[in-house]
């Protein structure tokens, strides 16, 4: 053989060595077809839809039900026996949700769960928000969850939320949301004024105690009398809810930001919004199950609220309504609960961070998801040393691989940012308290927790297509 065939043959061997033991990152674009990209644009038309929507847990939580009613789910009872192929729900207090289809072989080995949260940082409305100050009118708030408080100053808000009057009786509240009517917003201090301000650290230039929401602006017309311009506004929302001051005090009012999901980038492959934390997860999750029919093992859906405040309350995962509902399901078969969520495997439906090139330095980059790749599956989340993880099995995770790769879903893995810059948690480690298997899967997210987010289209349709695949694997 001569030196210039005995190269080429050496330089196959190299090429054929590199696919087989290296990993080579790729562009998602580069792995799937037109038609798949055109699959994945047309799944997000009805995100964006379920985005505008479902801007608070409640609503979230009302839009599963109305979908699951319309494909024949019914509302679970207690005590009654399941065939396979039916499909109920458990509405937990309005706020968390979980859609069940039962399986072939029902609970006999285990359920298999994708767990998602519909709670998202946002401005709730103190118990007496209410207040006027120099002839304008404003509530008092208190943030929710991990925001930037700059980033919620001078944007346009809407309200939106229940509140109960002393009787029980209650008036939902959406406002801000459709053309004509008035929105609302926090103020800033304009810069010609801000030179003290703008010597402060960005955690120290806007103060929580002054994410106040501007609502009026006008007094009642009177020419005695105190708080003018609180009774007008307070008039005004009297004869709109018909509610009184004190009944905000037994009130769930958020105040988000009122802009609607829309495309990012001439290309249009990217979406905007306000709550792809974590409604991105929780839509294909939703999708996936209204789609599964006649799965072999039963399957569940659930959406959860509070993860964003610690998971705790009696509708967060840290909470009992999961483990009850399995545990119900289970003596319906016969069958030990225990022993049922021993066997159970679940996806923690929840985003990580996308590598994000403006701020680079805190990502690593070789450990980092990055938009159009895929679904990204992590191993563990937490912080520095792991602190509030799950950190799934390695068996686990290879269970998770073989089945994407069968599929041929786009995935990838990575961590969120570098070990000491910070991290952030999910509700796995509330699932894997149930010694149910438990992985960390899905979307990646730039600007995550702001109130405009953004994620890929191509990323949220594959999310769906693997939570579909893991509903109706029959050997996962």
């Amino acid at each position: 053989m001569n030196t210039e065939n005995q190269t080429k043959v050496e330089e196959t061997k190299v090429d054929e060595w590199t696919k087989e033991f290296l990993i080579s990152r790729k562009n998602g674009f580069t792995e799937v077809t037109d038609e798949e990209v055109a699959k994945a644009d047309a799944f997000c038309e009805g995100y964006k839809m379920f985005l505008d929507l479902s801007k608070t847990e409640r609503e979230a939580v009302e839009f599963g039900i109305a979908q699951a009613e319309k494909v024949g789910f019914v509302e679970f009872e207690y005590g009654k026996t399941y065939q396979a192929g039916e499909k109920v729900y458990y509405n937990n207090r309005g706020k968390a949700l979980i859609l069940a289809v039962i399986g072939e072989d029902g609970c006999n080995d285990g359920v298999r769960i994708a767990a998602a949260h519909v709670d998202s940082p946002r401005l709730d409305l103190k118990p007496y928000p209410l207040y006027e100050a120099n002839e304008m009118v404003l509530f008092k708030t208190h943030y929710y969850g991990g925001i930037k408080k700059y980033q919620w100053t001078t944007i346009p808000l809407a309200m939106h939320g229940r509140i109960v009057r002393r009787d029980g009786t209650y008036v939902d509240i959406r406002l801000g949301e459709e053309p004509g009517e008035p929105q609302f917003c926090v103020t800033d201090l304009l810069p010609h004024l801000g030179t003290e301000q703008m010597t402060k650290t960005l955690a120290k230039a806007i103060e929580g105690e002054n994410l106040n929401v501007l609502i009026g602006s006008r007094p009642v017309r009177a020419e005695k009398g105190s708080n003018l311009f609180k009774l007008n506004i307070m008039k005004l929302i009297h004869e709109k809810y018909d509610i009184v001051e004190e009944d905000f005090i037994s009130g769930e009012i958020e105040f988000v930001p009122a802009f609607k999901a829309s495309d990012v980038g001439f290309d249009a492959s990217m979406i905007g919004g306000y709550g792809h934390d974590d409604r991105v997860c929780a839509y294909p999750a939703i999708e996936a199950i209204l789609h599964c029919d006649k799965p072999k093992h039963t399957v569940l859906t659930v959406l959860a609220d509070k993860e964003e405040v610690g998971s705790d309350g009696n509708t967060g995962m840290n909470s009992a309504f999961l483990r009850y509902f399995i545990g119900d399901l289970a003596k319906m078969e016969g069958l030990d609960p225990h022993a049922v969520m021993t066997k159970s495997k679940c996806l923690s439906a929840d985003v990580t961070a996308a590598f994000d090139p403006t701020y680079a330095s805190a990502y690593e980059p070789t450990n980092s998801c990055y938009l159009n790749n895929g679904v990204g599956v992590m191993k563990y989340t937490g912080s520095r040393g792991k602190s509030g993880t799950s950190d799934a099995s390695a068996e686990f995770m290879a269970e998770v691989r073989r089945l994407l790769d069968s599929k041929n879903i786009l995935w990838q893995t990575g961590e969120l940012g570098k070990v000491d810059g910070g991290g952030g948690g999910t509700v796995a480690m509330y699932i894997a308290n149930l010694n149910i298997d438990v992985v960390d899967m899905g979307v990646p997210v730039i600007s995550m927790h702001s109130p405009f987010e953004v994620v890929a289209k191509l990323d949220v349709y594959m999310a769906y297509r693997a939570f579909k695949a893991f509903f109706e694997d029959q050997s996962c």
